[in-house]
Order: structure tokens, then C-alpha cells, then sequence
């Protein structure tokens, strides 16, 4: 059956005394049934027309049932830009009642912000798709970011109460800046990490991590990206029951539309390459996605292919580029080029004494044609970096190596992410 205005009213009003947070969360979302039932009921809405309808609850609800059929009004007509004013509206006459109120409205304030986002990038991505400008998602970080103050500042009521307990998740729907994580780390009085819902510490880890990586401070970043990887729960859909396309919706990055667990991988399996740690073929068969991109390059790593690995990043340069990937999986080269000097090593039978040219016939081989001087430099910087212990004798083209552990695991490196 239809829901009519007045018993959204009804329902509204009956959550709130109820102190019901997850149904009023469900009544303000613009996707719930009951918001196709309203578009019907007014068909045409205007703000002036539904002035009717001031007073007929307590003020700011009064305002916010006016402005969520709005929002659904301007949503079913595709009119993403108008819908993403309206529900910014909403929100900042919701920010009235949440910040007299306790937690229990936080599961709401998730909401609308979640739907906040999600229609600033549809407005974007609608305004570029027409040649328009938008700026439509800077304004929503502003006004989450102003939601994230409201949480933080929260000083009043019991802890098991307090708003505070919202911080992880808003803070994850704006773009962490330094001023926000220092905000988070200067505050005392919020609760540890690991008190916080499971989702909450797994989906801050992701976005600590991705930014250290960004940063390339990737030791940070893959101890986070490990923390939240073995902490995201298999069966946690509504983490990862997502379309399997790279392209965004709530993040920056196109990766979003990915299980949660693929795009924590999407930035692991590269930092593990680095230091040597090749996913294994059953990992990567449980996301095809991340294998198509990947496969080329752990397969010419454990073969030594200079020229497979070097087709692979020309072939996804442009991805690579989009997904922030394409430095660190260069950067990786190195490790295919230790593997091909290794092979050089073994078939000399391990000899500690080998002649630069047989290292400049393996480029060749490999489909690098390079002078004998720039093999003895490579050679040369596989030993700087650690790949290799030894030394160049110049006058007699001779590479000396260790006579133990000649070719060290990638990880045993000092500072193995720091230097890469």
C-alpha cells in the first residue's frame, strides 16, 4: 500500500520519540519505496507549495519532510545538481536536532550523509558528462567535515551515548586531510580505534593506508592495508557486494565499485611485490578483476621477462596512471631485473666470479638491447639497492659476489619500502 505524506509524518514522528535511529535513517532515504510513493502524491513540488506543510511537526522535522520530498522529487526527474542542493539542505536542518541529541540519531546522520555524497558525484559527474560546472562535491566534504565537528565536540552526554562514537565513520566520507587526522589524534577523549564497530576501523585503515601510499610512505601503508585486510570480514556484504568495475562512486579513485577486500588488494599486492612477496595463483583467482592487471607482471618477475614486464606497463599505463599504481609496479622493474641476473648466476653453476658480458647477453636475450656499460651500471645498482651482494671489478669487467646469500630475499633488504 501507498504511503501517503501524513503517515511518513506519523513515522517520522514515532521513530523520533522511539529514539529509533535505524528507522529514521530508513525514512530519509531517498531510495527507500516510500519515496516513489511521495513523488507520486506531489508530482510537482515546489518549496512555496509545500509551505502548506510548516508547523506539522515539531521544528526542524517540519522542514526536513519538506525538503526529503524534494529530494526524491528531483532524484526520480534526474535532476541530480537540484537533488544535491535539497538534500544539503536536509541535512543542515538535521545538524539542528543531532547536535542536542545523543548517539542514537548517528545511524540517520550515517545515512544522509552517505546519500550526501553520492549525490554530489552524481551531480558532478552529470555536470561534466554536459560540459557544466559543478562543485557540488567540494561542498559536500564542507559540510561533512562540519558534521565530522559536530561528532568530535560532543562533550555532554555519557560515553556510551556520545556522539564521538561517529567519528571513524564520517571522517571516512571526507577526504582525509592533515587537518582532520590531527583533529582525530589530538583528541583524548575518543574512544581507541578498536572499540569502534568492525567496519568503521576496517574502512579507516583502507583510507589511512591508500593515502600513505599516495604519500609513498609505504611501510605505513601496508601495515595498515594488512591490518584491514585481515580484519575484513568474508561475509561482510555490504562491504563488499559491490558491480566489479573500476569506476568510482564515493571515492576519488576507480577502485570504489570493488569489494572492499579488492581494493585494500589493489594497493597490498603491489607494496608485497616490492618486497618480493608474489601472491600466489589461488589468491588472485578469487579476484579476477585485480589478476587481469596483476598476472603480467608477477609472471614475468618469477621469469626474469624484462620485456614481458615492460609490454605489461605499457599495455596498462592508463589504468596504472588512474589507480595511483603505475610508480610503485615501475618501481617493482627491479625485481624482474634481480630475477633475470639470478637465472645469470644459476647457470654459471653459482659462481662467485662472472663476466659483465654474460649479464649484458641476458639483456639482450631479454629483449634489451643496451651497451656493455649501461649492463655494468644496472649491475651496479642492483648491488647499491641490496638485490645483489658484491662488487664490480671495472678493470677486469668482472662482478665478484658474496659467497653466500649472493642474490638476498627482496624482504631481507634493509628498509625494503623505504628504499624502493
Amino acid at each position: 500500500m501507498p504511503m501517503e505524506f501524513s503517515t511518513f509524518i506519523s513515522q517520522l514522528n514515532d521513530a523520533i520519540i522511539a529514539e529509533n535511529g535505524p528507522n529514521l535513517a530508513y525514512l530519509l532515504r531517498p531510495t527507500s519505496p516510500h519515496g516513489k510513493d511521495l513523488v507520486k502524491e506531489f508530482r510537482n513540488p515546489s518549496r512555496e507549495s509545500m509551505r502548506r506543510y510548516d508547523g506539522c511537526m515539531q521544528n526542524p522535522w517540519d522542514d526536513i519532510a519538506i525538503q526529503y520530498v524534494l529530494v526524491c522529487t528531483h532524484v526520480a526527474k534526474k535532476r541530480y545538481i537540484e537533488a544535491f542542493k535539497e538534500e544539503s539542505q536536509l541535512v543542515t536542518f538535521f545538524m539542528r536536532f543531532f547536535t542536542e541529541n545523543r548517539g542514537w540519531t548517528l545511524p540517520a546522520l550515517f545515512s544522509i550523509l552517505r546519500d550526501l555524497r553520492d549525490l554530489a558525484i552524481d551531480a558532478d559527474s552529470h555536470a561534466k558528462y554536459n560540459n557544466q560546472k559543478s562543485d557540488c562535491m567540494e561542498e559536500s566534504a564542507r559540510i561533512i567535515a562540519k558534521a565530522f565537528g559536530n561528532c568530535m565536540t560532543d562533550r555532554t552526554s555519557p560515553p556510551d551515548q556520545s556522539r564521538k562514537w561517529g567519528v571513524y565513520y564520517v571522517v571516512k566520507r571526507i577526504s582525509l586531510s592533515k587537518n582532520i587526522l590531527r583533529a582525530l589524534d589530538a583528541n583524548t577523549d575518543i574512544p581507541p580505534l578498536s572499540a569502534f564497530p568492525k567496519s568503521h576501523q576496517v574502512t579507516y585503515r583502507y583510507y589511512i593506508g591508500m593515502l600513505s601510499f599516495l604519500n609513498e610512505e609505504f611501510a605505513k601503508s601496508e601495515e595498515e592495508l594488512t591490518l584491514a585486510f585481515y580484519n575484513c570480514h568474508i561475509g561482510a556484504h555490504s562491504n563488499q557486494e559491490c558491480a566489479s568495475s573500476l569506476f568510482v562512486r564515493s571515492l576519488p579513485n576507480p577502485l570504489n565499485e570493488l569489494h572492499l577486500n579488492r581494493r585494500i588488494l589493489a594497493y597490498l599486492i603491489p607494496l608485497r611485490i616490492l618486497k618480493g612477496h608474489l601472491p600466489s595463483v589461488e589468491l588472485m583467482k578469487r579476484f579476477p578483476v585485480l589478476d587481469e592487471i596483476f598476472a603480467p607482471f608477477i609472471a614475468a618477475i618469477r621469469q626474469g621477462d624484462l620485456a614481458g614486464y615492460d609490454r605489461a606497463l605499457e599495455k596498462w599505463e592508463t589504468r596504472l596512471l588512474e589507480l595511483n599504481l603505475w610508480f610503485s609496479l615501475e618501481k617493482a622493474r627491479d625485481l624482474c631485473l634481480r630475477g633475470l641476473f639470478r637465472r645469470v648466476w644459476v647457470a654459471s653453476e653459482k659462481a662467485t666470479r662472472i663476466p659483465i658480458s654474460m649479464f649484458h647477453t641476458a639483456l639482450a636475450i631479454s629483449g634489451n638491447e643496451v651497451p656493455e656499460e649501461e649492463a655494468e651500471c644496472l649491475v651496479a645498482n642492483m648491488i647499491y639497492k641490496g638485490f645483489i651482494r658484491g662488487y664490480i671489478s671495472h678493470e677486469k669487467q668482472m662482478v665478484v659476489l658474496a659467497s653466500t646469500n649472493s642474490f638476498p630475499r627482496p624482504a631481507d633488504r634493509p628498509s625494503p619500502l623505504a628504499n624502493v
